[in-house]
């Protein structure tokens, strides 16, 4: 008889190894280790290894890179996402992508249940649970963090020794970080008083502003109903193009905000973030748009960004209310193409031009010499009607 397994969202440090070991101790299941290669750089084939050293039946080693880039980061740059007004969610919209395809792997095995090594405290539980339960209701999910006694670091590292568990040995830092293709992320240790500045050796894409060049950079970014195809003119991969401006817009110092969010558990959290590549996409993004997208259209959908980002942030990707809404943001990026140029210096990304074939900008009109377009005695009139509600307002109240 086949044993039953379990599949476990793998990342081969501390937390997920021991957590390895313990699911395979208390529910006599296999074991299968996934790792996603969503850009962040590591020796996958060595924590696949790993994986399969601490006890993992299977291990799956995925790259979903492009699926990333192109399905999740792309149509939320065309949403103009930002959660609170700087955080341009980097980690959140990783999440829904992981689960996804767990669920999977887990639906291929047969698997009765998912596992991952989130805490209880943090976003990144609800996040891979409501993709869970969204996209398979009956599958049982296992959080080793909330049901286990082990409630601090030394804790693990007990387990770990006493099991036998070989760990990476890896200098300690003052905070914890995670990292993908869009983004990298900082938070807790030395992070967790809001007054202390971050170290300048945390960072690890983004230069500080005193050691960018001093020379300003240029470039022109292409747009096709919304996404970015293009730089320079020479067409590339999304996920070529991501990394692309992730290395010029690191070198020049763009990208890095230090924030205290919101987290939809209820508390406060101070994070930091580098998102270059992402910072440059979303002012150029934004810039096009104001060359070609309808006015109420614009503000339509600049009215639900504050939701769609929310959305995003609190884990809800497969949802009916995304859906709907992201068909909206899909339909207003019909015809946003066209070319931004920037100008890029030490931190700052300027825009310092734009120019599309569908141009709703009408130089005729928007003159201020004279035109045959516009009669200036018309405006009369529209101010009158537009007055007329607030001149019965102020009657009233006499």
């Amino acid at each position: 008889m086949k044993k039953r397994s379990i599949v476990l969202a793998y990342s081969g440090g501390l937390d997920t190894s021991i957590i390895l070991h313990w699911l395979k101790e208390n529910y006599n299941a296999d074991i299968i280790a996934y790792i996603a290669d969503l850009g962040q750089g590591e020796d996958l084939k060595g924590i696949a290894k790993r994986a399969k050293e601490v006890g993992a039946k299977k291990v799956y080693v995925e790259n979903l890179r492009n699926e990333f880039v192109k399905d999740y980061i792309f149509p939320m740059i065309q949403a103009s996402s930002v959660y609170e007004g700087n955080y341009l969610l980097g980690t959140s919209i990783a999440r829904p992508l992981i689960a996804k395809r767990q669920i999977e792997i887990a639906k291929k095995e047969k698997s009765f249940a998912v596992s991952h090594g989130s805490t209880g405290k943090g976003n990144d539980q609800i996040r891979f649970e409501l993709s869970f339960n969204a996209l398979s209701p009956d599958i049982e999910i296992i959080a080793p963090w909330r049901i286990w006694d082990l409630k601090s670091r030394e804790d693990c590292i007990r387990y770990a020794r006493k099991n036998k568990i070989l760990v990476p040995v890896t200098k300690a830092k003052p905070y914890s970080c995670d990292r993908n293709i869009y983004h990298i992320s900082y938070e807790g240790g030395v992070l967790e008083d809001p007054w202390t500045e971050p170290p300048t050796e945390m960072y690890e894409s983004v230069k500080v502003l005193e050691k960018t060049p001093n020379k300003a950079i240029s470039m022109i970014i292409t747009f096709k109903d919304g996404i970015p195809v293009a730089i320079d003119n020479k067409r590339l991969s999304p996920v070529n193009l991501l990394e692309k401006l992730n290395k010029i817009g690191g070198i020049n110092g763009v990208g890095v905000v230090d924030i205290v969010e919101n987290r939809f558990v209820g508390m406060k959290s101070r994070g930091v973030y580098e998102t270059p590549g992402g910072t440059i996409l979303n002012i150029a993004h934004r810039a096009i748009e104001s060359l070609t997208m309808d006015r109420e259209v614009m503000h339509i959908r600049d009215s639900l960004v504050p939701k769609i980002s929310q959305l995003i942030y609190n884990g809800f990707w497969f949802s009916p209310e995304m859906e709907t809404v992201m068909a909206l943001v899909k339909q207003s990026q019909k015809n946003i193409s066209g070319d931004v140029r920037l100008k890029i210096f030490k931190g700052n990304v300027v825009v310092t031009g734009r120019k599309s074939r569908f141009s709703l900008y009408n130089n005729n009109l928007a003159t201020f010499e004279e035109d045959n377009l516009y009669n200036q005695k018309d405006a009369t009139g529209f101010i009158k009607l537009n007055s007329l509600r607030l001149i019965l307002d102020k009657l009233k109240n006499k």
